[in-house]
C-alpha cells in the first residue's frame, strides 16, 4: 500500500515544486513579512504581539492560497488529461490515488509553512530581539488546517472543475468559523457535535498575546485534524468512485 501512495505524492511533490505559484506566494508573502514592523505602533511593550498577531494572518492565507492553488485543480487535470487511467491501471486503487494526491499536497505546504515561519522568526528576532518560538505553534495550527482544506478541496475536485472546488472550499472555510455564530444559543447546543468547527486551529491570541497552547490543546488539534481528514477523503473516495473511469 505505502509503496504505492508514497510514488503517487512524491510526484505531486515534484510537480507542485516545479510551479511558479509556490514560490510568487512565499516571496509576496515575506515581503510583507519585511513591511510588518514599518506599520504604526499599537503601544509601547506590544509591538511584538502585534507582529506575531499579522505574521500569523500572512502565514495563514499563504497556506490557503497555496492549498487552493495545489488542490483545486490537480485531480481535474489528470482527469482531463487521462494521465490518472495510467496510474489506475498500474494496480493502484482510486482511494490510494485520492491519498497520494493529498499527501503530496501536504508536503509541499510543510516545506512553505516552515520556510515561511523561519523568515517570520529571523525579522523578528533582528527587530524585537526576540525568538518568537511560539510562531512555530501557530505554523502547526495552520498547517493543520490547510491540511483539512486541501483534503476537503481534493474531494470535490473528484467530481468538479477548479472554479467550482474553489468556491465550495472557501464556503466551507467560512461555515467552520462561524459555527457559534450560525448555532449560537442554548436551543442548538445539541446540533454543534454534528457540525465541524475549524475554530479547533485557531491560536492566534495564546501565541500572538499569551504565553502559547498547552501540549494537550495540541494533541487536540491533530485528532480533529486526523478526524476531518478521514472525513473529507473518504468522501472523496466515495465520489470519485462513482465517476466512469
Amino acid at each position: 500500500m505505502v509503496k504505492r501512495i508514497w510514488p503517487i505524492a512524491a510526484a505531486v511533490m515534484t510537480d507542485s515544486l516545479r510551479r511558479k505559484v509556490v514560490y510568487v506566494v512565499l516571496v509576496f508573502a515575506a515581503l510583507l513579512v519585511l513591511a510588518i514592523p514599518s506599520l504604526p505602533d499599537y503601544g509601547l511593550g506590544v509591538e511584538s504581539a502585534v507582529y506575531r498577531e499579522i505574521a500569523l494572518a500572512l502565514s495563514y492565507v499563504t497556506g490557503l492560497v497555496i492549498a487552493l492553488s495545489l488542490a483545486a485543480n490537480r485531480v481535474p487535470s489528470e482527469l482531463e488529461k487521462r494521465t490518472v487511467y495510467n496510474v489506475l491501471s498500474k494496480g493502484v486503487s482510486r482511494w490510494e490515488y485520492l491519498v497520494g494526491t493529498w499527501l503530496g499536497i501536504l508536503g509541499v505546504m510543510a516545506g512553505a509553512i516552515v520556510a515561511f515561519t523561519a523568515v517570520e522568526m529571523v525579522m523578528g528576532y533582528f527587530t524585537y530581539g526576540e525568538l518568537m518560538w511560539r510562531l512555530w505553534q501557530g505554523a502547526l495550527a495552520t498547517w493543520l488546517e490547510m491540511g483539512v482544506i486541501s483534503a476537503f478541496a481534493v474531494a470535490v475536485s473528484s467530481i468538479a472543475g477548479p472554479v467550482v472546488v474553489v468556491t465550495a472550499t472557501l464556503a466551507a472555510l467560512f461555515l467552520g468559523h462561524s459555527r457559534s455564530t450560525l448555532l449560537g444559543g442554548e436551543g442548538a447546543l445539541a446540533l454543534k457535535p454534528f457540525y465541524p468547527s475549524l475554530d479547533a486551529f485557531n491560536v492566534v491570541n495564546p501565541v500572538a498575546h499569551g504565553s502559547g497552547v498547552p501540549l494537550v490543546y495540541m494533541l487536540s488539534m491533530i485528532v480533529v485534524f486526523i478526524g476531518l481528514v478521514g472525513v473529507c477523503l473518504s468522501l472523496g473516495v466515495v465520489l470519485l468512485g462513482r465517476r466512469d473511469l
